[in-house]
């Protein structure tokens, strides 16, 4: 009787403390939804104060973004021209190196020579943003002036350089994550076929892992599209509508961070524009997230 009955509290303790767990567990993500509806709710609550100024068709696709001065104009369009601009030249330099260097780790690398590398990709991950910023402004931007004498001192060039930099771990890391995760069966199965190692590679590995692959690529496009500092210091803070990445440009963050941190009155029209912007940037990176999780679920492999 005395065993029944203590076999009976520890399973009235466990049931407590699994109870316990699972309440704490639902505080935290009551809390994140709260949360992200406050921010969200404010974002919008602003912008629509800040649209009752200013037509949505003025600040959509007008072409002059000069909100502090007189006459003051309200074009998003440089903003998010500049914003595009880092972010495309950021996949350009990220995804082909991240890619390479996923299928380097995957089926290439030795273990001990993934060891040395996999530290490598994690130390760039951590780097501070500002750091990569500053080696922009005093590395990359000198050497690309010394090869096109044309390019100023802040350009869209060397922020899109870095900001490449600072995603590609993101994209190796996931992408290896994916392509590992193929089942060897595939693998043995074309090899036993006479394929290649590099037919294994491009014709059975790579499609098999294609939906991680895709997925790392937007969201490592999210993570540069809402990079702030690094962008601030390399690209400066010039609205420009401009197809050359050798000028200064202005990326949304950018100016929110100049609006943060600058004298504009609260409750003026130029600070109703950093709701604007933030709404804006939200929309967009929400968009492709959603895209993302889309081609995530389209080109999803199951495998028993």
């Amino acid at each position: 009787m005395a065993e029944a009955a203590n076999k009976s509290i520890q399973k009235s303790g466990r049931r407590l403390g699994e109870s316990c767990i699972v309440s704490w567990l639902v505080v935290c993500a009551a809390v994140s939804v709260i949360t992200t509806a406050a921010i969200i709710g404010l974002l919008f609550k602003e912008s629509l104060v800040f649209f009752e100024n200013v037509s949505p068709a003025e600040f959509f696709f007008g072409t002059t973004w000069v909100p502090i001065l007189q006459p003051s104009s309200f074009g998003v369009l440089p903003l998010l021209w500049g914003t595009l601009q880092v972010t495309i030249g950021a996949a350009a330099v990220a995804i082909p190196l991240g890619l390479a260097c996923a299928i380097y780790l995957s089926e290439y690398a030795s273990p001990k020579m993934r060891s040395y590398i996999k530290p490598v990709l994690e130390l760039l991950a951590g780097i501070p943003t500002v750091v990569y910023g500053y080696f922009a402004l005093t590395f990359v931007t000198p050497l690309l002036r010394s090869i096109f004498p044309e390019v100023q001192v802040f350009n869209a060039l060397s922020a899109a350089i870095v900001v490449g930099i600072m995603i590609l771990p993101m994209i190796a890391t996931l992408s290896d994550n994916a392509l590992r995760a193929v089942p060897d069966s595939l693998r043995q199965g074309a090899y036993a076929l006479g394929a290649t190692s590099y037919e294994v590679t491009t014709k059975v590995v790579v499609p098999a892992g294609l939906s991680g692959v895709m997925a790392s690529f937007l969201l490592a496009i999210s993570r540069a599209i809402g990079e702030t500092m690094a962008v601030a210091i390399a690209a400066g803070q010039t609205p420009n509508l401009t197809l050359s990445m050798f000028e200064s440009i202005q990326t949304m963050t950018a100016y929110i961070v100049q609006i943060s941190l600058g004298d504009t009155p609260a409750g003026g029209i130029a600070y109703q524009t950093l709701f604007a912007v933030g709404a804006l940037l939200f929309v967009i990176t929400l968009l492709i997230n959603i895209f993302s999780q889309l081609v995530l679920n389209k080109y999803r492999e199951v495998y028993d």
